[in-house]
């Protein structure tokens, strides 16, 4: 499911560093007692998707049940917050996109967490491009063409989004302005 060989080794890199992550203050052997990834978004995007096979393999390899758990809502900022709040004891993990960690602090007048102090980066483990596609019965088929049939039909057109805030949309609106 991982295309490139660079996204495998990032997984498996961050798979190293979670499954060796053991709590200094720990008496026994990590893990004693299931992990949590808590993902941001709703299940079935690529967030989730890459938390669901990471959880597979670190399940394995360390033993124990890694629980992926969707906490939606407020542009991601619900579930960071739940992690921000979490005992650092290294059974609780935020499986997030940087987005929530940079854009949101810009978006929100008031944030639950510090997207920089209150984590700890482990890895970066997948790069999102953002793409554009349309129906293959739809007229245009350049990026210039796509312009020329939004102007010359205003108010016809509608995108898909992640919801407010997310990258999506603030690529969509950025398109919208720089395309009036």
């Amino acid at each position: 499911m991982i295309a490139k060989t660079a996204s495998r080794r990032r997984v498996l890199a961050g798979m190293v560093v979670l499954a060796t992550a053991t709590p200094l203050r720990s008496a026994g052997a990590y893990p004693e007692r299931p992990i949590t990834l808590v993902v941001p978004f709703a299940p079935g995007g690529s967030t989730d998707i890459l938390a669901r096979i990471v959880s597979e393999h670190l399940q394995r390899s360390l033993k124990q049940p890694v629980v992926v758990e969707n906490r939606t809502g407020a542009s991601g900022n619900i579930g960071t917050a739940a992690v921000a709040r979490a005992a650092p004891d290294g059974y609780t993990f935020l499986f997030n996109t940087m987005s929530v960690h940079t854009m949101n602090q810009a978006l929100f007048a008031a944030m639950p967490f510090d997207g920089v102090n209150d984590f700890s980066p482990i890895t970066l483990l997948a790069y999102v491009t953002n793409t554009m596609a349309t129906n293959a019965s739809f007229p245009a088929v350049s990026v210039a063409e796509f312009i020329s049939y939004a102007k010359a039909n205003p108010g016809k057109l509608a995108y898909a989004s992640a919801g407010a805030g997310s990258t999506n949309h603030l690529c969509g609106a950025l398109f919208d302005r720089a395309c009036p």
